[in-house]
């Protein structure tokens, strides 16, 4: 690709949202991400960059920042700078083709709109998991488990003892959920 194609590429795709700095850098402005498109000093990289949140939101995340990068990222990485955790595509600017550059876009964007949450919401499954383990390890059923939850939540040593009523209910139904949505999928590990 040549700067003329990613600079037609960009307005295309994003109009008058497109600022252009020539000969070597772009960049594409909303109310929801910043896109940035770089070239290295010898215009023989690209670079596209899109901030997905600060780095301290995002470090209790690390584990699950580094299984995405693994396994669900594809083209486009997570990478931290500058204590902000960014969406990040680099390739070789002459192999790089249009629908490599528009599909990392894609991707990129895709990363900005999930955010956190999708890493939050891994961690509390795996925490989830570890109780459904350790209560099945106690022979304990579904029922015993959401029975002891309640005790927790009533006790004051899960939630808050000055949580209302409707919130620990609700609160309750949020275990109930996950507990029938996993507790199938979980296996006790078997000893040697």
């Amino acid at each position: 690709m040549t700067p003329d194609d990613i600079t037609r590429d960009l307005e295309q795709r994003f109009g008058d949202r497109l600022q252009i700095l020539p000969p070597d850098a772009w960049q594409v402005e909303t109310d929801n991400f910043r896109l940035l498109v770089l070239l290295s000093k010898d215009l023989s990289w690209l670079r596209s960059l899109i901030p997905i949140g600060p780095q301290a939101q995002a470090e209790p995340y690390m584990a699950q920042i580094l299984a995405a990068n693994f396994d669900y990222t594809q083209e486009v990485r997570y990478a931290f700078y500058e204590t902000v955790l960014w969406g990040v595509f680099q390739h070789d600017r002459a192999a790089l083709t249009l629908e490599s550059f528009q599909a990392a876009t894609e991707r990129l964007l895709a990363l900005k709109q999930a955010g956190l949450d999708a890493f939050f919401n891994d961690l509390v499954e795996g925490q989830i998991r570890q109780i459904i383990q350790a209560a099945k390890l106690q022979g304990q059923t579904l029922e015993d488990t959401m029975q002891t939850l309640e005790r927790f939540y009533a006790e004051g040593v899960m939630g808050e003892l000055s949580m209302g009523k409707d919130s620990r209910q609700n609160t309750l139904e949020a275990w109930q959920r996950q507990l029938e949505r996993l507790w199938p999928d979980v296996e006790i590990p078997q000893s040697n």
